[in-house]
């Protein structure tokens, strides 16, 4: 009785969506996408610290799309715990693009999860991820609140694609899943502040992933790996694969832990795709050298002086931009290759990814979950369905007897 009296709270709240972080770069795309095509019936707002930001961003929605120039306003400041109190208690779920979330993201999180409300982001740092496991998960069960982290790039596609391949394999078998992505997309400020903010505390993300897996062990009836994997020449797609160290294995193998569907044994590795050997040896170097340039905070600074926050590529840059995610999965017999592909990925696919885990979690008739949950745990077969029909591609490629 209880947990339907807060359903039903939940249900006569003034807002279905708050989006936070509006003003800046991936929030103004997230509101353009919704202001195209989020349902009439839906109860949305424009969230950030600056009410004139805000207005001046409702003014350029409502000169293309006229039914959003009454659109509600919302201020709240990341800093201020008892503004974004008010801000959860008034919405069924809000959409955050305020990053690096480990600087400006813990106190939203705190608020969802005491009132209820569905949270989601567009983190790709793994401390930020584990600290809100360890500080909300619990009171998130409690209150009902489902807090739904890496819904972007990072990593909507790696986490439904992985569960798309699984589908295609033969159900009670020990499965595996390679992924490799290939794209061409630029960075924004706010990704490169993130990715450098991850990289200077390296040793309290290992302290709290450790923290993490201590709180939240892996079932023991059955076996998930999510191996580094190897630098090698993945001659059936005629490709270089490099182990890619992003967030992504951690979402898809915490998907595959809470879902019997993955088999007894799952095992997922996570690689970046180039055609040339040059381009890898390239690329590691590079991550290496700037991993090592952000434990020197004057040099950390000026690295991330190069790229501010609410930058990032203009729209005829991300017009050209795409992605590509291949998934070879093995099991029962069966080898299958998938593909999830789209345009820009970090910007233009992310805020759609957002914005469409935003309106599936309000609208949509979901299996019932609560507290720190991925994507396909959460939404599953919903976001993907949504995600298709905006547009991505899930595709089956190839199918035959391993």
């Amino acid at each position: 009785m209880v947990e339907d009296a807060e359903a039903a709270e939940r249900d006569q709240r003034e807002f279905d969506v708050i989006l936070y972080g509006a003003t800046g770069f991936v929030g103004e795309l997230t509101a353009q996408y919704l202001a195209a095509h989020a349902p009439r019936s839906c109860r949305w707002a424009l969230a950030g610290r600056s009410q004139q930001k805000l207005t001046a961003l409702r003014d350029r929605l409502a000169a293309a799309h006229p039914h959003t120039a009454e659109l509600p306003l919302v201020t709240a400041d990341a800093d201020d715990a008892r503004s974004l109190a008010e801000l959860a208690a008034r919405s069924r779920v809000v959409a955050s693009t305020v990053g690096p979330y480990l600087r400006y993201g813990t106190r939203l999180v705190a608020a969802c999860a005491e009132a209820g409300t569905d949270y989601l982001d567009l983190t790709g740092e793994p401390e930020f991820v584990d600290l809100m496991y360890l500080r909300h998960h619990s009171r998130a069960k409690q209150t009902g609140a489902r807090l739904v982290h890496a819904c972007g790039f990072d990593s909507v596609p790696h986490d439904l694609g992985a569960r798309f391949t699984v589908e295609q394999l033969p159900v009670g078998m020990p499965l595996s899943v390679d992924g490799f992505v290939r794209s061409n997309a630029a960075f924004s400020g706010g990704t490169w502040g993130s990715a450098l903010l991850s990289f200077s505390r390296a040793d309290r993300m290992l302290r709290t992933a450790k923290s993490r897996r201590a709180a939240d062990p892996r079932p023991v009836h059955r076996t998930i790996r999510t191996p580094t994997g190897r630098v090698h020449r993945e001659d059936e797609l005629g490709l270089w694969a490099v182990p890619l160290p992003t967030i992504d294995p951690q979402i898809v193998g915490r998907s595959a832990a809470a879902l019997e569907r993955y088999g007894p044994a799952f095992t997922y590795r996570h690689y970046a795709a180039v055609r040339r050997l040059p381009v890898a040896v390239g690329g590691i170097a590079g991550v290496g050298g700037l991993f090592a340039a952000a434990q020197l905070p004057p040099l950390r600074r000026f690295l991330a002086a190069r790229l501010a926050p609410g930058e990032g590529p203009d729209e005829q840059r991300r017009a050209r931009s795409w992605f590509s995610v291949r998934f070879v999965g093995r099991g029962g017999g069966r080898r299958v290759v998938t593909e999830v592909a789209g345009g820009d990925p970090g910007y233009d696919e992310t805020a759609k990814m957002l914005a469409e885990g935003a309106l599936c979690l309000a609208h949509d008739n979901l299996p019932p979950t609560s507290g720190q949950v991925t994507t396909s745990v959460a939404m599953g077969e919903a976001l993907t369905g949504r995600l298709i029909r905006a547009g991505l591609e899930f595709r089956v490629l190839e199918d035959s007897e391993d």
